[in-house]
């Protein structure tokens, strides 16, 4: 333990002297409310701390106090189905003491030291273990089994390990016998939240993260433990779009990080999650969510960290073998208070006043994304799904730029689709992944003509996007009829696969055997009426047909279950269409 005096106090920067073997990034806790804050720079005997709390009345010649240890998370059975701030405060625990607004200085646990857990031994006494092995597990809620780790970087001999039974996680459950001496472990321990946790490989990802939206599993889908980015203007639907991924996509383990987001949205998250029943398994969603929560009217500095935290317990839960997806919104408000703090430092300003070393940030963090081989032995993944806000909807800012550079998903919001209530309003032609070839093989179990039936169906969508340009100049009925029936096709796709209406009971979700079903229906159309439109039948008589009235209502009116209709109706479809063919040719 260090002590030290305030110097001088520039909103949450503190300067502070006399705290000797203080490192980079340790915690100290400042003035008299003990406010957490953690070492950002040191120079001399000056030590510079962010505060992470509102440090409001601090002055000069209060005392710093520090334990030289780094900013750290709790790691352990209890987090699935909590909410932390950016710090991991349980939110819950402080609203219970303090009420609706959080009291300065206030140190809770994050997770809960009076619960006994009921731990399964799976090694015994005697065996030669290395940090990542499995020890035992507890069944942290219906849908976890929380697996009992060995510490990274800790190997020897197993002396002893408790006996079946139900533990707190501050009780002593098994010993080792190292090179340096007797080591004790206990249900949790720390984690420094800056640096990943370590694993033997990293792999190709191969997997598509199916999340039930047409238009990301279909055109541009992304494989579980890849990353990607929705940018996109103020309305757009960035953070509609992030819960409809937090709660349909097939990751086990979600992770919500609200960062610096509107209260009232993150208030839809903890009141929705909770009543929402997973598909897959009939139990509530919660069960397999842990959220930090740090809206916009939190401190700026916790904001900065939140990310890191939540990226931590997500690489704890891959480092037991599970799939966890990490939904980030928005990393545009972690940028700008990266901004402010680095103003504040007097640091040269980049572009748009940004830090010069905001890439490297956000390289780092999308950088603990992927597949991997855990120490373990087991393969675990962590897919990073993070939000972007540029100011006016501007793509070429500096935060989307530098994270297209990082992330192989594109999702581009469209604000003339968002206006048109067309949700997801995710732009098919600034859209684009990189995951196509990686996951095929998957997809190639379902129908092995996947790929060249999206990339058909996507051709059509990017003839109808030039053809609009000629629309716009013209007008429709100055086209050929070959050329309406493209925008008629397309118009189809557009109302009838990639708009989905989230509160819709079966459209909410669509699987792949009926986004498959739903794509080659179109393609009937689509190639059967070019056929008939090119043999002289007008696009009158294709849309007077009965069947068509029925195509758009498809996807809300077959369940997930029962997608043999789709195939009934594409067989009336090919069959009513054949039928104004011979009536052409009187055959």
């Amino acid at each position: 333990m260090v002590t030290g005096k305030v110097i001088s106090v520039n909103g949450p920067i503190v300067k502070a002297s006399g705290l000797a073997r203080i490192k980079m990034f340790d915690i100290a806790e400042v003035g008299p409310h003990r406010l957490i804050g953690e070492v950002i720079r040191l120079a001399g005997g000056v030590t510079v701390i962010q505060v992470y709390e509102d440090n409001t009345g601090l002055k000069p010649g209060d005392e710093v106090v520090s334990s030289c240890r780094p900013l750290s998370v709790l790691l352990g059975p209890g987090l699935i189905a909590n909410i932390y701030d950016g710090i991991q405060r349980p939110l819950v625990g402080i609203s219970e003491v303090c009420g609706s607004y959080i009291e300065k200085g206030i140190k809770l646990p994050a997770l809960d030291m009076e619960k006994r857990w009921a731990f399964s031994p799976l090694v015994t006494a005697g065996a030669a273990l290395r940090g990542g092995c499995v020890l035992g597990e507890i069944r942290e809620s219906p849908l976890v089994v929380h697996r009992v780790l060995l510490p990274p970087g800790v190997s020897g001999t197993l002396t002893g390990i408790a006996a079946a039974g139900e533990y707190t996680i501050d009780e002593e459950i098994y010993t080792l016998d190292t090179a340096t001496g007797t080591y004790t472990g206990k249900l949790a321990g720390y984690w420094p939240v800056r640096s990943p946790r370590p694993f033997r490989l990293k792999k190709k990802p191969f997997i598509p993260l199916m999340t039930g939206q047409r238009v990301i599993d279909t055109f541009f889908p992304i494989a579980r433990g890849g990353t990607a980015a929705i940018p996109g203007g103020f309305g757009t639907g960035k953070t509609m779009t992030q819960h409809a991924l937090a709660k349909w996509c097939n990751a086990d383990i979600i992770v919500y990080i609200g960062c610096g987001e509107r209260g009232n949205e993150m208030t839809d998250v903890l009141t929705e999650f909770p009543n929402l029943i997973d598909e897959r398994n009939g139990r509530p969603l919660i069960e397999r969510t842990v959220m930090i929560a740090n809206t916009s009217n939190m401190p700026v500095p916790a904001r900065e960290v939140s990310i890191y935290t939540g990226v931590t317990i997500a690489e704890f839960y891959r480092d037991m073998g599970y799939s966890v997806a990490v939904m980030a919104d928005s990393t545009s408000r972690w940028a700008e208070a990266l901004r402010e703090l680095s103003s504040r430092l007097g640091d040269m300003p980049a572009e748009e006043g940004f830090p010069p070393y905001l890439a490297t940030r956000l390289a780092e963090f999308y950088e603990r994304a992927g597949l991997v081989e855990t120490l373990s032995g087991h393969d675990g993944d962590i897919t990073i799904i993070g939000a972007v806000s540029p100011p006016g909807g501007d793509f070429s800012e500096p935060v989307t730029q530098h994270t297209s550079r990082f992330v192989r998903c594109f999702w581009a919001l469209d604000k003339i689709l968002a206006d048109a209530r067309h949700y997801p309003s995710i732009s098919w032609t600034d859209s684009y992944t990189e995951y196509l070839h990686d996951i095929e093989a998957w997809w190639r179990t379902l129908d092995s003509q996947w790929l060249s039936l999206r990339n058909e169906v996507m051709n059509i969508l990017l003839d109808d996007h030039r053809l609009q340009q000629l629309v716009k100049l013209v007008g429709t009925d100055a086209l050929p009829q070959t050329q309406q029936f493209v925008l008629f096709a397309a118009e189809m796709i557009k109302n009838a696969f990639l708009q989905q209406n989230s509160f819709d009971p079966i459209d909410k979700y669509c699987s792949p055997e009926k986004q498959l079903k739903l794509l080659k229906t179109f393609l009937t159309l689509y190639r059967k009426g070019s056929q008939l439109v090119h043999a002289g039948v007008s696009l009158k008589e294709i849309k007077a047909l009965d069947v068509m009235s029925e195509l758009v209502r498809l996807k809300s009116e077959v369940p997930n279950q029962d997608t043999a209709r789709i195939d009934e109706y594409g067989k009336r479809l090919a069959t009513e269409l054949d039928s104004l063919k011979e009536l052409l040719t009187g055959v």
